[in-house]
């Protein structure tokens, strides 16, 4: 046995039991951290395993803002492309061979014990250094690459590209040793789209953290004064959304929403907090006639406001579209007590089970309809909010998810240390 390779079974055997602290290089191919969907996941589970003892290190694009606690190692700069584009991009290839290059330089650095790729590009990085470290790689599964790929534009299902980009996520989904899905329905979608093996496939719900997002947290003082500071008139319900601002994330159908309430003289507010396209979208809430029933605050600071802005509503929405994505949002709003109206969907029904309020998807007309009912009953949203806050604290809560994630790496670690063992 050469050297390095025992070097390599000596780091796998001493991670390999059960209470061992464990070196973990994340790969996030995006502009971490940014107060929104999938970025929410990756610092809940870099916070909930460091809480657990293990040193987590997080490679990601150069932008995005800095976590208090969190070890982030960015790349370099774009020397052409300095702005960021949520979501598919003809500059994503540059951004992810910058981060290539950092992954390989932090990595022979950090020497980890376990490869934790996010996306499909974190997987298809991640499984590179895995290899030459011979260490596992976990690939963090957040929605389908051609499925998101469809969603934003970039490629048509008749189109040329899309059977190559097929191709890639298939190959992507026979690199890592083991798949997290964020939902019981992104297991079935890999299972019966992709044919991977079940043994592969570890479901791992979003989660929310539950002391953060409280209602309980926040006076009625506290809420006036938010509620003014937002231009939102006293005694008006208020309907809030938190998340990305796209037509795959229902925006548009909120807005006409909006407008169906108003022309019936139901009296309501929208308080629509995310990114991006705010201009885009206000000017559609205008042309709509409801500029006077919709605030949009743009980009909110999950780790501060985020909860103090969702207190504020009466009812939560979440009017998504795809059906390949999980919907962390949804976690949020139960861990406040919130009744939750969502377009119908198996993600939406696996989080919200029996308690929640189901829309067919796209059907605006139920959708308003579903608002004007739920603002009318006062005793079924306090059912429903008391219910699904319960619901999220029995099923929902990320220290429980970590301790899953540690058991996962301690197996999959103690796996691979055998398996090199016996190839030396």
């Amino acid at each position: 046995m050469t050297a390095d390779r025992q070097a390599v079974v000596a780091t796998a055997g001493t991670a390999a039991g059960n209470s061992s602290p464990m070196r973990v290089l994340m790969i996030a191919p995006t502009s971490f951290f940014s107060h929104y969907g999938g970025h929410i996941r990756i610092l809940e589970e870099t916070r909930a395993l460091e809480g657990l003892g293990h040193q987590v290190t997080v490679t990601t694009y150069y932008k995005g803002y800095d976590v208090p606690g969190v070890d982030i190692r960015r790349t370099a700069p774009l020397p052409w492309h300095t702005d960021y584009e949520v979501g598919s991009s003809r500059h994503k290839l540059a951004f992810d061979l910058f981060l290539l290059a950092k992954v390989a330089q932090v990595g022979m650095t950090v020497r980890p014990h376990v490869v934790h790729g996010h996306m499909h590009e974190g997987a298809l990085i991640g499984s590179l250094l895995a290899r030459v470290l011979r260490v596992p790689l976990v690939f963090d599964f957040q929605g389908s690459l051609t499925g998101e790929m469809l969603d934003h534009g970039f490629i048509k299902a008749d189109g040329p590209g899309f059977r190559f980009w097929r191709r890639l996520e298939e190959l992507i989904y026979g690199m890592p040793q083991a798949i997290l899905t964020s939902s019981e329905e992104a297991k079935r979608f890999l299972i019966h789209d992709f044919q991977v093996a079940k043994e592969r496939i570890v479901p791992l719900p979003d989660c929310a953290d539950l002391n953060h997002f409280s209602n309980d947290r926040f006076s009625p003082e506290e809420k006036s004064a938010w509620r003014r500071k937002l231009g939102i008139p006293e005694g008006r319900p208020i309907v809030a959304y938190l998340g990305l601002l796209a037509s795959y994330q229902g925006t548009p159908h909120l807005l006409s929403a909006a407008a169906t309430l108003k022309q019936q003289g139901v009296d309501a507010h929208f308080l629509i907090m995310g990114y991006p396209n705010v201009d885009h979208y206000l000017a559609m809430a205008r042309r709509l006639g409801v500029a006077d029933r919709v605030t949009l605050t743009g980009r909110v600071d999950y780790l501060n406001l985020a909860p103090r802005y969702l207190a504020l509503g009466d009812i939560a929405v979440s009017p998504k579209m795809s059906s390949t994505e999980g919907s962390g949002k949804v976690l949020n709003y139960m861990a406040m007590g919130q009744p939750v109206i969502a377009f119908d969907s198996p993600v939406h029904r696996e989080y919200l089970g029996e308690w929640g309020v189901y829309v067919p998807p796209g059907d605006v007309g139920g959708l308003a309809q579903a608002i004007a009912s739920l603002l009318n009953d006062m005793p079924r949203r306090c059912k429903l909010g008391t219910a699904l806050r319960q619901r999220a604290v029995g099923r929902y809560d990320w220290s429980v998810a970590a301790q899953r994630i540690s058991n996962l790496y301690q197996r999959l670690v103690k796996q691979n240390s055998v398996r090199i063992t016996e190839l030396v």
